[in-house]
């Protein structure tokens, strides 16, 4: 057995996303149809217990060419901070700032999975923020910086957009919450809830209108959740 977030996004109140963890029959094997047959099982059980509608897997693992696409490394975006079309990953990797070294922009122009497995982000230290272009931004909250990014991204993909509307609730096979703090499947979550809410002209104007937006809300992620579970029902 094991255990992943399912995230929900909220229409309406405080909380922007729900975060559930389910437990569910794992299928182990490094095999993309053992990863389907888990991602089954996690979606049967989310289905079963919180009578949702759709679930999208969000991960190149994903039976649905959605998931896939809407995947950090095949999600593309247009920056001002460099002039070709880029990952949201290696858009990620390559504005991080360390103690000791970066922004490593020569990470713009690699391959997502070269971007993430850059050994400099092993040794340069400490991570001390971001910087895209030239703003910079924190460390906190949490995972403003990677959230932004993404939802710039899909700000560019309106048929992806208008497919996410058809589905309820998302998750990510590959995440594990022990091991990382961003997940792509909280973001699409995130990313639906500002939709319904009519308020996403905060990820257009930028750093500063997002921060403000996101920044005082109580969060409800698989690694940090400030709301006290009674209040999520």
């Amino acid at each position: 057995m094991a255990k992943r977030p399912v995230f929900i996004p909220e229409l309406d109140g405080p909380i922007l996303v729900r975060t559930e963890q389910v437990e569910f029959e794992w299928f182990a094997g490094l095999a993309i149809t053992q990863k389907q047959r888990s991602i089954d099982a996690l979606h049967a059980n989310a289905l079963e217990r919180f009578g949702l509608g759709a679930i999208l897997e969000v991960s190149t693992r994903s039976r649905a060419a959605l998931g896939s696409r809407l995947s950090a490394f095949n999600l593309m975006l247009t920056t001002d901070a460099h002039p070709k079309r880029l990952s949201v990953e290696c858009a990620f990797q390559g504005s991080k700032v360390f103690e000791r070294g970066g922004p490593y922009r020569d990470l713009y122009d690699m391959t997502s999975r070269d971007a993430k497995r850059d050994i400099r982000l092993q040794e340069s230290g400490r991570l001390t923020g971001f910087r895209l272009g030239q703003i910079d931004w924190p460390l906190e909250p949490r995972t403003a910086f990677y959230d932004w990014l993404y939802l710039a991204a899909l700000l560019e993909h309106d048929d992806l957009r208008d497919e996410i509307a058809g589905y309820q609730a998302f998750t990510d096979i590959e995440f594990n919450p022990e091991r990382s703090i961003n997940c792509q499947a909280y973001t699409v979550a995130l990313y639906a809830s500002l939709a319904a809410r009519g308020q996403l002209d905060a990820v257009v104007k930028g750093r500063d209108a997002y921060l403000a937006l996101v920044g005082e809300r109580p969060i409800s992620q698989a690694t940090l959740n400030t709301v006290q579970q009674s209040s999520l029902f």
